[in-house]
């Protein structure tokens, strides 16, 4: 098949589904290059077998929100799959300081991600020469908006922690594109997966919590990602004088809750309005929820 038949088969064009990201500074191994031309190679073993690690970090006001605390993860991930990093965190914190200057942005998206490196095919880690690291800062929207979101319940579990630990926070979203397909074809917003138990773990992207009764509720993290943006919640739900518990939570937990929302620092504090067909409360942004999402506002400035 020729180039052109070959991409006539998908639209719309690249440089389209990409927008501005087409014409933004990416930072690739030591150097920043147009969107365009940022590369890696078909022989990195990202690429190959989902082997890399990578942070969601966002910008306010220029300034990078809970850096420290993203960059802690992403080197304690990458430590525990033997992905010796390139950069110390202070020149991560360089990098992305100028890769904001060189995009002119305020608010962006931040994701910096360190592969395993090209190497020779075959899974043994050591058949990859070096690691590479790359870094991309642009504009981006709260990923589910801001009104309540409409859910179901997926097949798809999350693993338990003898399997893949949910700590590591790897480029392996598998099961969470699973299970969006099924809220895609289901002609809703998003998804929650339980663990093995059948407890609520996670959204597909967004850890999730309860309003009941007064008290703030979320999962533990044995099944979930320990989101940087969730414990800024717990903080703060906290603050405001809500008893938070960290529990197991069922689906009737959800069905009979007061308010449900999710956190994720992609998504930011987003309310939930339906799950598998029950309204949750009265289907409009709960008090708390929007107490909550308030002091998030302020606090990121």
């Amino acid at each position: 098949m020729s180039t052109e038949k070959y991409a006539e088969k998908f639209q719309p064009p690249l440089s389209e589904m990409l927008g501005s990201n087409y014409d933004s500074y990416v930072y690739v191994d030591g150097k920043f290059v147009k969107g365009e031309d940022a590369k890696i190679s078909v022989f990195d073993h990202c690429v190959l077998y989902g082997d890399a690690v990578f942070e969601g970090i966002r910008a306010y006001g220029g300034k990078p929100f809970k850096l420290d605390e993203h960059l802690d993860r992403l080197f304690d991930s990458a430590k525990t799959l033997s992905i010796p990093v390139p950069l110390t965190k202070e020149e991560f914190k360089a990098v992305i300081g100028q890769l904001l200057e060189l995009n002119g942005l305020r608010d962006a998206h931040i994701r910096p991600q360190v592969t395993r490196g090209a190497g020779r095919v075959g899974i043994d880690p050591r058949r990859a020469a070096r690691p590479s690291v790359f870094v991309i800062a642009a504009p981006m929207a709260p990923l589910l908006g801001e009104n309540p979101v409409r859910m179901i319940t997926s097949s798809i579990r999350r693993k338990p922690p003898d399997c893949t630990d949910s700590k590591i926070k790897s480029v392996n979203y598998l099961e969470s594109v699973l299970a969006r397909l099924q809220a895609n074809a289901a002609g809703v917003d998003d998804a929650i997966l339980l663990d093995h138990h059948g407890f609520v773990a996670e959204a597909t992207g967004e850890n999730v919590f309860v309003v009941k009764r007064g008290r703030v509720l979320t999962p533990d993290t044995t099944c979930a990602l320990a989101g940087v943006t969730r414990a800024t919640i717990i903080e703060l739900a906290a603050k405001l004088g809500y008893p938070v518990v960290v529990s197991n939570l069922t689906l009737q937990d959800l069905y009979s809750a007061d308010e449900v929302f999710l956190t994720g620092t992609g998504a930011e504090v987003v309310p939930v309005g339906e799950v598998d067909g029950r309204v949750i409360g009265d289907g409009k942004v709960g008090t708390t929820t929007s107490q909550i999402r308030q002091a998030y506002r302020e606090l990121h400035g």
